[in-house]
């Protein structure tokens, strides 16, 4: 295909607030609607979140709905100075999402949000993206700003 897609999205924020306050609300994928601009409802099944833990997305772009069904891959709280690792994978384009919380000198948290590519992105997906969805370039565009948006509205949360 020529429309290609990009490996690896990232960004990080800083967040004057202890890693297990953050860790706590990146961990809590209901809310993830409330901080990620494509995502519309998260629901878990059996409604904790865990290593193994499933649950089923609706995303969003403009008018358009879709949805999405994750596993969490990586679940590490973050204890005494340590790095924490969430991250989940997504059925249908085989992505990974995670975020990295890293305790910094100050008593707050280095927070990186990720979205990996380890198998490719299924081909039913790059096919839908460039279709229905923009394109890749437009579409990636789209996901690097919302990245953003959700980690500066996870800050905002974890400072209020």
């Amino acid at each position: 295909m020529t429309d290609t897609y990009e490996k690896l999205l990232e960004d990080s924020i800083e967040i004057a607030a202890p890693a297990a306050e953050v860790w706590a609300l990146v961990t809590d994928l209901p809310r993830m609607a409330k901080w990620s601009p494509q995502v519309v409802k998260s629901s878990v099944k059996g409604g904790e979140v865990k290593l193994g833990a499933t649950f089923s997305n609706l995303n969003k772009q403009g008018i358009k709905r879709w949805p999405t069904a994750g596993k969490v891959v990586r679940y590490t709280p973050p204890a005494a100075g340590a790095k924490g690792d969430f991250a989940f994978k997504i059925r249908e384009n085989r992505t990974i999402w995670s975020f990295e919380l890293e305790p910094t000198a100050d008593g707050g948290t280095k927070l990186t949000e990720r979205r990996e590519t380890p198998q490719g992105v299924s081909n039913v997906s790059l096919v839908l993206t460039k279709v229905v969805l923009g394109g890749q370039k437009g579409f990636t565009d789209e996901l690097r700003q919302g990245i953003r948006q959700t980690l500066e509205r996870i800050k905002a949360e974890a400072e209020a």
